[in-house]
């Protein structure tokens, strides 16, 4: 996600929260906003996962088990 998009995100948070209403337009542009950031956050976690591994106390290394 580039930063263009996370600033329209914090755009609408700092409209809403000065008490501005958002259009029905503006609302589904920041929930899809959201959901690809969302999306990009939820990527990123499960990449830097696949790459973990545990280092027992002998040195040798496993790979951290994938979960359903």
């Amino acid at each position: 996600m580039d930063q263009k998009k996370i600033d329209r995100i914090n755009e609408f948070a700092r409209r809403v929260k000065a008490g501005e209403a958002l259009t029905p337009a503006e609302l589904a542009e920041r929930d899809a906003l959201r959901r690809e950031y969302i999306d990009s956050v939820k990527a990123s976690l499960v990449g830097q996962l696949e790459n973990t591994y545990l280092v027992e106390p002998d040195g040798t290394k496993h790979k951290l088990p994938k979960r359903n």
